[in-house]
């Protein structure tokens, strides 16, 4: 025992500043941020308790990965696996043409309204912007839409997963912050499609300010026979987005059940389109497996980290730091979300949910403010770190499929309006946080 370090008289602020240190240090050399976190929790927990304080952090980690709403995190991913290897996003996006088809700027217009119901299909954001990277922009180019308006409207309209529900980031942000994801789904409606409807917006202002950035739309009417058969490629998606949701937000189904009725709803849709496999089921299932597997190990490194600092009282440190920066609780908001942007640009959101919601999450209950605000709040934030250099992922979700001639400086520079917008929207949820009916 006489071996063990006095965490009492180093004190926690040099401590905070050693553990931030040492999790820089060990991701600047390659290690994942999951064993990262789990590595610098074992080694403070060893170094300040001994081995006593291991099952605290096992019984922490239980907690978490015993959760019945964390099933409905698999049963999403596979929706959106399963829709990756079928037809059926092609088809929506061909739909969509009776929706764009009379407007300049029109299948942009249709790429965000497709990227919306796959966003309420599945909540995933990575295989809806490979979709629309393989369908919307190859059309778009070939039309002589301006690239940085088409590569923007695919990592922006890809990324919605994350506001519009049943979204992931929602879902692991309810199982930290403890609230109901029922209420956040509900929260989270009106700014997902506020944010949707900003973006047609400035397609359409720029496609009719300036012609040269869109084409103009088809002058020969569309024939009633194909506008039927478009209407079919609707029918599928919608009803699986209605019984997902509307089983949600008529209490006949909580969320885990909605996930799973979702599961079957997209099986069902490739089995009567005639693409269903066992080879597809199979790969959707091992791709699954994969990002879940991602997700509950840096849920297990992040969940004994916080555990820890708590042990060693950070938490409550840090909620003294923040609550002595103003009297103002909108402000101490506003340095909350400076925080998240400054993460989001390196660390996976997954990590920054488990990181930080456990220790800013109580701060908004102590200043009075809804925690279901805060984490539609935060979800949006996290729409900002997606698409943000230099990390951001939808940048190199999209560069994985786009044509060899298109960089990822051109992607980055291509999403900057779209960041603006997301901005926006953070201080319209921040000024006015009635938007979500809350």
């Amino acid at each position: 025992m006489s071996a063990l370090l006095d965490f009492a008289a180093i004190g926690i602020g040099p401590l905070t500043l050693w553990m931030f240190g040492l999790m820089v240090m060990l991701l600047l050399t390659g290690m994942p941020l999951a064993f990262v976190t789990l590595l610098v929790a074992l080694v403070f927990a060893l170094a300040g308790y001994g081995t006593m304080a291991v099952p605290i952090i096992t019984s922490r980690i239980y907690t978490f990965v015993e959760s019945f709403v964390f099933v409905s995190v698999p049963m999403f991913v596979l929706m959106a696996a399963l829709l990756d290897r079928s037809g059926i996003a092609r088809d929506l996006f061909d739909a969509m043409k009776l929706i764009g088809g009379r407007l300049r700027g029109g299948v942009a217009v249709q790429t965000i309204f497709v990227a919306v119901v796959l966003a309420a299909m599945s909540g995933i954001i990575g295989g809806e912007i490979v979709l629309l990277g393989l369908i919307a922009l190859p059309q778009m180019l070939r039309q002589g839409y301006d690239r940085k308006l088409a590569i923007g409207v695919v990592c922006a309209g890809g990324s919605l997963g994350t506001m519009v529900p049943p979204s992931i980031v929602l879902i692991i942000y309810g199982l930290t912050a403890n609230v109901s994801i029922g209420d956040l789904f509900t929260a989270a409606f009106i700014p997902g499609f506020m944010l949707a409807m900003f973006y047609v917006i400035y397609i359409l202002v720029r496609a009719y300010t300036n012609p040269n950035i869109a084409p103009p739309p088809d002058p020969v009417p569309m024939p009633g026979a194909e506008k039927i058969k478009l209407l079919k490629g609707l029918i599928l998606p919608l009803l699986v987005v209605f019984f997902v949701l509307g089983s949600i937000y008529a209490g006949i189904a909580s969320v885990t059940e909605a996930s799973a009725v979702g599961v079957g709803g997209v099986l069902l849709s490739t089995v009567l389109r005639g693409e269903f496999s066992f080879a597809m089921l199979r790969d959707s299932a091992m791709q699954t497996l994969a990002t879940v597997g991602m997700i509950v190990w840096i849920g297990i490194g992040a969940t004994a980290l916080v555990g820890v600092y708590n042990l060693m009282g950070g938490i409550r440190f840090i909620s003294e730091l923040m609550t002595g920066i103003s009297d103002n609780p909108t402000v101490i908001v506003l340095v909350m979300m400076a925080i998240l942007f400054v993460l989001g640009a390196f660390l996976d959101w997954v990590g920054i949910a488990l990181l930080t919601m456990p220790i800013f999450v109580p701060i908004i209950k102590t200043l009075g403010l809804d925690p279901v605000w805060f984490g539609v709040l935060f979800a949006m934030n996290m729409q900002v770190s997606f698409l943000s250099p230099p990390f951001g992922p939808a940048a190199f979700y999209l560069k994985s499929v786009a044509p060899p001639d298109i960089s990822l400086g051109e992607i980055f520079r291509a999403l900057l309006p779209f960041i603006a917008l997301q901005i926006l929207a953070v201080g319209l949820l921040v000024a006015f946080p009635g938007i979500t009916g809350r």
